[in-house]
């Protein structure tokens, strides 16, 4: 198959066959990345359901596959947190998700805050901590340095 297409109408693209070669992609990954290469030019960027139904998948696969490309740093976090959302990103546990929404809306509260407002909720601090080095290990800090600075 050509990388490109005649002028007849038809959309021209190139997708390169490193993602054959690629270490750690399974053929769920393989088929997203294609997918998102066929897309990459398009007004149009396809959702989680429209990526499964072209890659002959469920939606759980296709956000594994994801998550498989960000982890290889083929796919950017921010294009994953775009397409699937905090509450499909099933490696956060809920009460890293209830964190990073707290985290939204107060990005510069301090530990010390946190860990009082916590206790009321029966948190300890050992959780708290848990919780947030998760965020961090998943990329969700990046735009929150007070947050980082505490997970670590």
């Amino acid at each position: 198959m050509p990388n490109g297409q005649q002028n007849d109408g038809t959309r021209s693209y190139t997708l390169s066959e490193e993602v054959f070669h690629q270490a750690g992609l399974d053929i769920h990954s393989q088929m997203v990345y294609i997918i998102l290469k066929c897309f990459a030019t398009e007004s149009h960027f396809p959702n989680v359901a429209e990526i499964a139904k072209l890659g002959r998948m469920d939606e759980k696969q296709t956000v594994k596959a994801l998550q498989r490309l960000v982890e290889l740093k083929i796919l950017p976090l921010k294009l994953f947190r775009r397409m699937v959302g905090v509450f499909q990103d099933d490696r956060l546990s809920w009460s890293a998700k209830g964190l990073l929404l707290f985290c939204k809306e107060h990005p510069r509260v301090e530990l010390h805050s946190l860990l009082e407002m916590a206790s009321q909720s029966g948190e300890d601090e050992e959780n708290i901590r848990r919780s947030l080095q998760e965020l961090s290990l998943y990329g969700y800090l990046d735009e929150f340095p007070e947050w980082r600075q505490i997970a670590n």
